[in-house]
């Protein structure tokens, strides 16, 4: 998907206070605002997304492919007409008597070529399945990711007006004393371009916000223009607890490896249907036809029987099949190979695993940093407007504290964000997104 990079976030309660986004959700017009809680929009999600209803086709589409090959299995019986001008030998040019009318049984009762790639085809429809589940773990990590940036954002949005409210007022005071000859001019530039900056990432939020909302309504199935209210929340408690022994939990669980498993499997049923190449087939079948006089059979054969049953087995026996020989080694090779690529896969899986655990001790670590840099911008802007009543401080320092506790803020919540993404990309990894949303 295109950039969805997101994070952790901030205590659930206190980011809902500062938002005032109500959790239940609603369904209205176009232009009514639709409010939705993190599992509802991914319960919607997983209902509208479009990635998951191809997904299903295609888990469809699969399973009619192997009932194709699987009703060779199972009784067919066709009727039809063989009526033909002859000369000669009454027979058609497929070697049958001409007929009225026929009626043709069939039924494969031993063929295992045949049974080799039916069951391959009914493991590939497992695969699809399997395929089905990532694409849903997909769409849950790409619209959490969004949910969960979108409120960030919108916080972000709120602590940016407040801070260019902060900036225009140093502005405002840098200009009146570098009037009365107080501050030198190169004040009033910097002043200045403190205020510019924060406008430029307001609008940069502001774009932001814009495309998350775009791709929600996408997902969720909303109105081109719908306005969307989320709220700020943490993952589930049971994220946090799924975190013991992943790395075996990821083996059994993970996508990438039981969908690897599942291609060995259809590779070895491969492998053994073409080496039964080499043992005969069995077909049962049967054939009833409506013979007519006219095609001159009494004048070839010394007595005509208008109704006519033919029933039995048809019994093939390989003498010689270089084809079946070359069908062999070909398959044994897929065989290897699908083997070999199960092996690099759960030696990435459990690399992956840990990496992404370090990745969270990592985040948690740097959170802990900026939790504790916003205190202490917090404790030092309570300072300065203690200190400012009491005539020790002026205005300007007083505003520029707030400027800096209003960066400690959003990097606050910027490593919260990041700690999120790196959590539901591990749960993903260990096969466990769908348990934790349940």
């Amino acid at each position: 998907m295109a950039r969805i990079r997101l994070g952790s976030a901030i205590t659930g309660s206190i980011l809902f206070a500062l938002l005032g986004a109500s959790p239940a959700l609603g369904q209205g017009a176009a232009g009514d605002p639709v409010a939705l809680t993190l599992r509802s929009a991914i319960e919607r999600a997983l209902q509208k997304s479009p990635d998951v209803q191809v997904a299903r086709l295609r888990a469809s589409l699969a399973d009619r492919a192997a009932y194709v090959t699987k009703a060779e299995f199972l009784p067919n019986l066709y009727a039809g007409s063989g009526a033909a001008y002859t000369n000669g030998i009454p027979e058609t040019p497929g070697g049958r008597a001409p007929s009225i009318f026929n009626v043709t049984y069939t039924e494969q009762i031993f063929n295992r070529p045949l049974w080799g790639q039916a069951r391959e085809l009914e493991e590939q429809v497992k695969a699809q399945r399997i395929a089905l589940e990532d694409a849903r773990n997909a769409v849950i990590v790409q619209t959490a990711l969004a949910y969960l940036e979108l409120a960030k954002v919108r916080h972000s949005m709120e602590l940016l007006r407040k801070e260019a409210e902060s900036a225009g007022r140093i502005l405002q005071i840098t200009q009146q004393r570098s009037g009365e000859g107080f501050e030198l001019p190169v004040e009033v530039t910097r002043a200045q371009l403190t205020q510019a900056r924060v406008k430029q990432k307001l609008l940069q939020l502001e774009g932001r916000e814009d495309e998350l909302q775009v791709y929600l309504r996408a997902q969720l199935g909303l109105a081109a223009e719908q306005p969307i209210e989320v709220s700020s929340e943490d993952l589930p408690g049971s994220a946090e607890q799924a975190g013991a022994d992943l790395v075996a939990l990821a083996r059994q669980n993970n996508v990438g490896v039981r969908l690897a498993e599942s291609d060995v499997r259809s590779k070895e049923f491969r492998v053994r249907g073409e080496r039964g190449g080499y043992f005969p087939t069995l077909e049962f079948v049967g054939i009833y036809s409506l013979l007519g006089r006219f095609n001159n059979y009494s004048l070839f054969f010394n007595h005509f029987q208008r109704n006519n049953i033919n029933a039995g087995v048809q019994v093939q026996v390989p003498l010689f099949s270089a084809r079946t020989k070359a069908n062999v080694g070909l398959a044994e090779i897929n065989l290897d190979a699908s083997r070999a690529v199960l092996e690099n896969k759960k030696a990435e899986l459990s690399a992956e695993v840990r990496r992404r655990t370090q990745q969270i001790r990592v985040v948690d670590a740097g959170k802990e940093v900026a939790r504790l840099e916003l205190q202490l911008a917090q404790q030092r802007v309570a300072l300065l407007q203690s200190q400012f009543s009491e005539g020790k401080v002026n205005l300007r320092e007083v505003e520029q504290a707030r400027l800096e506790e209003s960066d400690k803020w959003m990097a606050f919540l910027d490593t919260a964000f990041q700690r999120q993404q790196a959590q539901l990309e591990l749960l993903r990894a260990a096969g466990l997104l769908e348990k934790v949303f349940q």
